[in-house]
């Protein structure tokens, strides 16, 4: 595991095992319901685009304990289940509209026996719960993406996107009539140095 305790040093024994056995998980679902590319279940690829990546939102805040965080467009669990195995003390909300991937989400955190995920078959912008923060990883444009969790959280959203961002983030301010000073975006690349992050973001957006 030394792709991970390099970049994370404080892990537990647990977290590790947890991380460990969420590959396999991830293989034998994907195998039944597709929701990863072939290409991405390469053991590199999936530690590289799908944990790590995830984990990157972990560099920029620590989630305090007992906070709730709600996951838009999870997919199959991501960014939420990595997460959740490195924030065991934070309530994760995981929702997508699309079943059959929520399935595998609920059947991932299931096998790693995480008592702090939640999954749901919804729209973000259905759930009644306001959030104290959001994560999502590239569900569309930001323009559309920030009207269905305006309102769903107290904090701060958690945005993983690539490539330039310069014009997507004009059109949502107006568009959405946000004020830029509550917009930071931060490169993966400060904190992962394999080539794959160089034009990975996460744009954080604040109350």
């Amino acid at each position: 595991m030394a792709w991970l305790t390099k970049y994370f040093p404080a892990m537990t024994e647990d977290q590790l095992a947890k991380f460990a056995a969420m590959e396999e998980l991830y293989r034998t679902w994907n195998a039944q319901i597709n929701v990863i590319s072939r290409k991405d279940m390469e053991p590199e690829q999936f530690r590289l685009h799908h944990i790590l990546h995830s984990l990157a939102i972990a560099k920029l805040i620590e989630f305090p304990a007992g906070c709730t965080v709600l996951d838009v467009g999870t997919g199959g669990g991501f960014p939420g289940i990595p997460l959740a195995v490195l924030f065991p003390e934070v309530r994760f909300t995981l929702c997508d509209s699309i079943g059959k991937k929520v399935k595998v989400a609920q059947a991932v955190a299931d096998g790693l026996q995480l008592g702090n995920v939640t999954c749901v078959n919804a729209r973000a912008e259905a759930l009644p719960e306001t959030y104290d923060f959001v994560v999502s990883r590239a569900v569309t444009d930001l323009a559309t993406f920030y009207p269905w969790v305006r309102g769903k959280f107290r904090y701060a959203v958690f945005y993983l996107k690539g490539g330039d961002l310069g014009e997507e983030i004009d059109t949502c301010v107006r568009r959405c009539r946000l004020d830029p000073a509550t917009l930071f975006q931060a490169p993966v690349s400060t904190w992962f140095e394999d080539p794959w992050f160089a034009e990975k973001k996460i744009l954080m957006i604040s109350q």
